[in-house]
C-alpha cells in the first residue's frame, strides 16, 4: 500500500475520538454478555423442559383451549396467545413458565381443516404428552376429525386415559340466563339435569357428545367435564364455571407427576407477588433437578440455575440484585446454613424416600437434593426481597422461610420422580 494511503488512514485513526473507540469495544462486550446470557438462559429453560409434564390440548381451533391453560396457570403474566412458540408445521406448545417450564401445553390446531394431514403432529404430541384432554363446544357436533385422531391414539395407546371437556355451555342459554348453582354436572341423569335448570337442548346434546366417544378403541378411562371459561365483560359468574370439576377430573386420572405440578401452580399465598413466583421458583427448582440427573454436569449448571432463580425473584419483587443485596442476603442466610441443612437434615430424609441404592439412586438423590434446596432458596429470597423493598432487614425471618421450604420441598419429591440418565426420560 502506498505511503499516502498509509498516511490518510493513520489521519483518519487519529481523527476517530478514542471515546467511541472505546464505546465501540464496551457494545461488542455488551454484545457478547447479551448473547452468553441468552444462551444460559436457553440452557435452563431446557433443562426445565426435560422434565415439565405435557398436557395435550386436542380439539378445534376457537375450542376454548386457550381458556383451559388461562384457568390452570392462573399466575400467567402474558397472554396465552403470545406464548405459544411452533414445535412442528402445525402444532404449538406453550410453556408455563417460559423461563423454566414447570408445565407444558401441547395444542394441534389443525384437525378439521380441509387438506390437514394430523400423522406428523398426532405423532409428535404421542411421543410427549403425559396426558389427553379433548376441547370441544357443547353445541358442535362436528367432531369427526377429533374422533378419527383419537382412534389412532388409542390403538396405539390402549390404556390412555382422555379428558374431554364440553365448553361454552353459554350458547345454549336464554339471554337472561346465568349458570346453573350449584354445579349439576356431576350427574348424566337427563331429568335431574332439567330441574336444575339445564336447558334441554344442552342436556341432549351433551349426551349426544358422550356416545360419539362411545366406540373408541382402548379400556382407558374417558372423563366428561362441563365447563365454561369466559370473560368478566361476559357477564357470566363465575368466569371459570366448572373449574372444580375438571380439578377433581385431573386428580382421577392424571399421572402424579401432573397433578403435583399443578396443585403447586395453584398457590394459595395470599401476597400477591409470591403467587407469581412460585411456579418460577417450582420451575427453577426444576430446571436444578435435571441438570443434576446429568453427573458432574449439575456441578456446574445448578449454580447457574440458582442465580437465575435469585434474579427472577429481584425482577418480580422490583428491586436490584446486585453485590450488595447478594451479600444482604447471604448474611441473612448465614453462612453455613446451606451446607448445614443439605448435608445433615436433607440427606437424611433424602435417603428414606429413594427405595434402591447404586449408581441411578444416587443420581436421583442428587435431582433431589437440587430441587429442594434451589425451591427453598427461592422462598427464602422472596421474603428476602419483600423486606428490603419495605426497607427492613430481617435475617431471622429468611433463614426460618429457607428451613420451613426445605421441609417443604422434601415432601413434594415424593411426588416427583427423576428419571434414570441412561434410561428413557422422554415421558
Amino acid at each position: 500500500m502506498p505511503k499516502s494511503d498509509n498516511g490518510v488512514f493513520a489521519q483518519a485513526w487519529k481523527r476517530l475520538p478514542w471515546s467511541q473507540r472505546s464505546r465501540n469495544t464496551e457494545t461488542d462486550r455488551q454484545k457478547t454478555a447479551q448473547a452468553q446470557e441468552l444462551r444460559e438462559d436457553e440452557r435452563v429453560a431446557e433443562q426445565a423442559r426435560s422434565l415439565a409434564p405435557v398436557v395435550w390440548l386436542l380439539g378445534k381451533v376457537q375450542s376454548g383451549k386457550s381458556s383451559i391453560i388461562r384457568a390452570l396457570t392462573p399466575t400467567a403474566d402474558a397472554p396465552v396467545g403470545s406464548g405459544f412458540r411452533p414445535c412442528t408445521a402445525s402444532a404449538r406448545i406453550y410453556d408455563f413458565p417460559p423461563e423454566a417450564p414447570l408445565i407444558r401445553f401441547l395444542d394441534t390446531r389443525g384437525l378439521g381443516e380441509a387438506s390437514y394431514d394430523p400423522s406428523e403432529d398426532l405423532a409428535f404430541a404421542e411421543a410427549h404428552a403425559n396426558l389427553l384432554i379433548v376441547v370441544i363446544k357443547a353445541l358442535d357436533h362436528q367432531q369427526q376429525a377429533i374422533i378419527d385422531a383419537l382412534k389412532q391414539v388409542r390403538q396405539r395407546h390402549s390404556s390412555w386415559p382422555i379428558i374431554v371437556a364440553q365448553t361454552s355451555l353459554h350458547e345454549a342459554y336464554d339471554p337472561s340466563m346465568q349458570h346453573p348453582d350449584p354445579y349439576p354436572f356431576a350427574t348424566t341423569d337427563q331429568s335431574k339435569l332439567a330441574a336444575a335448570g339445564v336447558p334441554n337442548d344442552l342436556i341432549r346434546s351433551l349426551a349426544h357428545q358422550r356416545r360419539m366417544f362411545e366406540n373408541l378403541p382402548g379400556d382407558g378411562l374417558i372423563a366428561f367435564v362441563p365447563i365454561d371459561f369466559t370473560k368478566p365483560e361476559d357477564g357470566y359468574k363465575p368466569v371459570e364455571y366448572g373449574l372444580t370439576a375438571l380439578h377433581e377430573a385431573l386428580e382421577r386420572i392424571a399421572p402424579q407427576a401432573l397433578v403435583t405440578a399443578l396443585t403447586e401452580a395453584r398457590s394459595d399465598a395470599d401476597e400477591p407477588i409470591r403467587r407469581r413466583a412460585r411456579p418460577y421458583i417450582l420451575g427453577y427448582a426444576t430446571a436444578a433437578a435435571a441438570a443434576d440427573v446429568v453427573p458432574i454436569a449439575g456441578a456446574v449448571a445448578v449454580p447457574a440455575v440458582q442465580a437465575k432463580l435469585l434474579h427472577k425473584v429481584a425482577e418480580l419483587y422490583g428491586i436490584p440484585w446486585d453485590r450488595r443485596a447478594y451479600a444482604e442476603f447471604a448474611a441473612a442466610l448465614g453462612g453455613g446454613l446451606l451446607a448445614r441443612y443439605a448435608g445433615s437434615y436433607g440427606i437424611r430424609q433424602l435417603a428414606k424416600l429413594i427405595p434402591v441404592y447404586g449408581q441411578t439412586a444416587g443420581a436421583a438423590a442428587a435431582a433431589a437434593m437440587s430441587f429442594t434446596t434451589t425451591y427453598a432458596l427461592g422462598r427464602a429470597a422472596c421474603v428476602f426481597a419483600r423486606r428490603r423493598k419495605a426497607g427492613s432487614s430481617e435475617p431471622g425471618a429468611v433463614r426460618l422461610a429457607y428451613a420451613e421450604a426445605l421441609a417443604e420441598a422434601l415432601r413434594m419429591v415424593k411426588d416427583r420422580e427423576f428419571p434414570n440418565p441412561s434410561g428413557d426420560s422422554s415421558k
